[in-house]
């Protein structure tokens, strides 16, 4: 096991700064994950680690020793990738002693003990019944399983896993999530998985990098990212369905966007908000109810809470259906998403109600997109 820290790291390819000043610590026995969009950095920053790769500046530490300039082999890290590079010719009893072998315990002892490895780790990922069997004769999962045993065996100090589970179908994905976060807290290594896959990072991780242009949006609990974003960036790219974004003003501490009068009191000592001020309303489709717009609630406690529009999708996801509806009029109409309760029934092109949370909500500057924190902030 190894804390891992990352100091003013930078990486350069030409005149294209893929990674700018990233500083982060990950701790010793952490599940730690890295999330962002495809050409974000996310790979890069893990070729680093690996030793893949040298950085044009900044440090690498593992247990506070620097290991910026040492060799792949020098550094006790396992990489697990996309591509699970299995050796053909070899049954997966020999791909998963392979690394042991080339280690040089070919003889004697060091033999018997290749063996006891070979069986702890068939052991603890369920492949005893395929060790006698080829990689062409293995599915998906269980090739992923033998390239994670490959790495397990030679317990290092660092595991590095690269989007390892993307080629896997989603059920089974679900699987492996579950398997490799009941190894971690199994074996209590230092874990740091990549990923553009915003579901696994929320379920697998301690705690969440999320990454955007090569710098660091947020570092946080999954649910922390989620609840209280620092940028619109981390609010949009955590959670399905998308958070709903409008534009809004500020008048007379309230909130206008569009039908939307929501109350808003901003902390004196935190914001320098006044009249006018140009704003973006968060609000995350769970915190919207979409109704029928001839059965919608109307009273004096739902007055500036509702907007409709024409009901334009509807997404059943088991036990949650959700609605896209364009509100407006325009020839290009903004839409919002939100849930529709048990029992009601809708169809496309309906006209509809959605009743938002008056507590409920995010805000963020428009043109800087930090985060405001208010009373209301989820």
């Amino acid at each position: 096991m190894a804390e891992v820290r990352l100091e003013g790291i930078g990486k350069r390819f030409g005149t294209n700064d893929v990674l700018s000043s990233l500083s982060l610590t990950i701790h010793d026995g952490e599940f730690f994950t890295i999330v962002g969009p495809s050409g974000c950095g996310k790979s890069t920053l893990l070729n680093l680690l690996a030793g893949l790769d040298k950085p044009s500046a900044g440090r690498i530490l593992f247990d506070g020793e620097d290991v910026t300039e040492q060799e792949p082999r020098e550094r006790d890290v396992a990489l697990v990738f996309q591509s699970y590079a299995l050796y053909p010719h070899m049954r997966v009893r020999d791909n998963l002693s392979f690394p042991l072998r080339v280690a040089g315990r070919t003889s004697g002892a060091g033999r018997r003990s290749i063996e006891a490895e070979v069986r702890r780790v068939a052991g603890m990922l369920g492949l005893e019944p395929l060790l006698d069997r080829w990689p062409r004769e293995l599915s998906g999962g269980q090739r992923q399983r033998v390239a994670l045993g490959r790495a397990l065996i030679r317990r290092p100090r660092v595991f590095l896993l690269d989007e390892p589970l993307s080629n896997l179908d989603a059920q089974l994905r679900a699987v492996m999530r579950a398997e490799l976060r009941r190894l971690h807290d199994q074996l209590g290594t230092t874990m740091i998985y990549v990923t553009h896959d915003q579901t696994e990072a929320m379920t697998l991780a301690d705690r969440v990098a999320v990454l955007d242009r090569g710098r660091i949006q947020q570092v946080g609990a999954p649910r922390e990212l989620y609840d209280h974003p620092e940028t619109l960036f981390v609010a949009a790219f955590i959670g399905y369905p998308r958070i709903n974004v409008l534009d809004a003003v500020l008048a007379d501490r309230r909130l206008r966007s569009g039908s939307l009068d929501l109350p808003c009191a901003p902390a004196a000592a935190a914001t320098d908000l006044r009249n006018g001020a140009r704003l973006m309303l968060g609000i995350r489709p769970e915190h919207i109810r979409i109704v029928p717009k001839e059965g919608a609630e109307t009273s004096p406690e739902t007055k500036g809470r509702q907007v409709e529009g024409v009901l334009r999708l509807l997404e059943h996801t088991g036990g949650q259906t959700w609605a896209t509806v364009e509100i407006g009029s325009s020839s290009d109409p903004p839409t919002v998403v939100g849930f529709v309760p048990a029992g009601v029934s809708l169809r496309p092109k309906q006209a509809v109600t959605g009743l938002v949370e008056v507590d409920r909500f995010h805000l963020f500057d428009a043109e800087t997109e930090r985060a405001i924190e208010t009373p209301n902030s989820v």
